[in-house]
């Protein structure tokens, strides 16, 4: 009998390489969780690597927080806690746009490789962000900056502009049976 062909399963582009914009989306588990697993990938390759949240508060000791800390990576919590719990709207709207001040500082500044906006979709689908300044800056980063944007329902304008879409799609989840979040897992 005679040895299969060995065949690659893709052939490699030969274009040019810039920094990409990645949005995962959907309403399915591990939007965060693969943004993170890709800063710890760029990471360990050298790249210069920030995150912002905008749901978690400053103080957020999650799991990702203490992981990422003792590696060096800078992660800011720039909300409330989740929003749809806030007790104060308009606190959570400020907060939302003082940090996109800061992440948009981060990121047209060139000094950061891989930014990571965390949960960024929440407040550009409540108005908080303008979604126009959001796509522009964006669109017109230094070119070797490479930026993750997660969270559900990513509007189209920023899908449009998107190098990579990933949606998460939930088929099941411990939650919806009355399992609460576990430690080390969710948080």
């Amino acid at each position: 009998m005679e040895e299969p062909k060995r065949v690659k399963p893709y052939v490699k582009p030969e274009g040019e390489r810039w920094g990409l914009l990645l949005v995962y989306t959907g309403d399915g588990k591990g939007k965060s969780t693969a943004a993170f697993g890709l800063a710890l990938r760029a990471h360990g390759r050298g790249l210069n690597v920030r995150i912002f949240q905008f749901l978690k508060h400053q103080g957020a000791r999650f799991g990702e927080h203490r992981a990422l800390a003792r590696l060096g990576i800078p992660i800011e919590g720039l909300g409330d806690g989740f929003t749809w719990k806030s007790r104060d709207l308009k606190a959570s709207k400020a907060l939302a746009q003082e940090g996109w001040e800061r992440a948009k500082k981060a990121i047209l500044s060139g000094e950061w490789d891989l930014v990571v906006l965390d949960e960024a979709t929440y407040p550009l689908r409540y108005g908080w962000v303008s979604l126009e300044e959001f796509v522009d800056v964006l669109k017109h980063r230094p070119s070797h900056v490479h930026v993750v944007v997660t969270g559900r329902l990513a509007p189209g304008a920023l899908l449009d502009v998107a190098d990579t879409v990933t949606e998460m799609r939930k088929v099941k989840h411990a939650f919806d049976q009355g399992v609460p979040a576990q430690r080390g897992i969710e948080h």
